[in-house]
């Protein structure tokens, strides 16, 4: 019996020094598919907790689903789902995350052909910080055609406090505590000094209020992380376009965990991709 959908890896040149690790899934058929194309979150990688179940999913609803480390998200091509290079953590930046992104859409756009992808319909997907950084693509490039975001922030510079920065500016760094392995995580200054420099085109808001594409924003209500609050603000700057899919009880990882080892999504990460298919299929064809 023929499977129902391919898979590939491949890794990518970064456009700041660093290649990175891909993987694509796609449906084991001739016609064209669209894209999707999938942004993890801070502390996050490609194939964290059921990430995996998720390509699967929506290969088989028709998709090519393809994911990617972040190049500077502390992860190598050795070890992509471990923190072992804490140095490239404490550099990465949303400038560096946007061009891993546009080199990834860039790949995807020269191997069209091969892959079977249908370019008018490239879509974005991200996950918390992964979702505010493809709400920033979805509006500045025009090759776009939808974004889906989960458990998005709504703004980059929130999580931090004005104590916090002015000793992040004395001491040159800031350590976070990696709650699942312990790790003491830093976060160089040129991270704020890149968000001050850019921070008219890092403006999540700002991107949504003037949002000319279908844009689901899904969120948690429990959300630990995220407050389920920052959904609500991002759908009310943009009432035509933006559409809030509320997912009940969930927290900021809809039930899943790493690593992750069951057959199958938790509840409420199945609610969230079923609805994110219909999001995208209903759009596809309405816009």
């Amino acid at each position: 019996m023929k499977e129902e959908y391919e898979q590939k890896s491949i890794i990518l040149k970064g456009k700041h020094g660093r290649d990175f690790l891909a993987d694509i899934t796609f449906p084991n058929k001739e016609t064209q598919s669209p894209v999707i194309i999938f942004s993890h979150g801070f502390k996050g990688f490609k194939d964290w907790g059921p990430f995996n179940e998720v390509a699967s999913f929506f290969a088989e609803k028709g998709f090519i689903f393809l994911k990617f480390n972040y190049s500077f998200n502390g992860t190598t091509l050795e070890n992509p789902i471990d923190f072992v290079d804490l140095e490239a953590f404490g550099n990465n930046n949303f400038t560096k995350e946007l061009d891993d992104l546009d080199v990834v859409i860039a790949w995807v756009t020269e191997n069209a052909n091969s892959l079977r992808a249908d370019l008018s319909k490239l879509l974005l997907v991200g996950h918390s910080r992964g979702g505010g950084v493809s709400i920033l693509k979805g509006f500045e490039d025009e090759r776009i055609r939808s974004v889906a975001t989960w458990a998005s922030v709504a703004e980059f510079s929130r999580h931090i406090s004005k104590p916090e920065i002015l000793y992040w500016k004395t001491n040159g760094v800031l350590y976070i505590e990696n709650g699942r392995t312990g790790q003491q995580m830093p976060l160089f200054i040129q991270l704020y000094n890149d968000y001050m420099k850019n921070h008219k085109r890092f403006n999540i808001k700002n991107a949504v209020s003037h949002f000319n594409k279908p844009l689901l924003i899904a969120h948690g209500t429990l959300d630990e992380t995220v407050p389920f609050s920052h959904a609500l603000e991002l759908v009310n700057l943009n009432t035509t376009n933006a559409k809030l899919l509320e997912i009940v009880s969930a927290d900021h990882t809809f039930g899943a965990a790493h690593p992750y080892d069951i057959l199958g999504l938790p509840k409420h990460f199945y609610e969230l991709v079923i609805e994110t298919d219909l999001f995208f299929k209903t759009t596809l064809i309405n816009h």
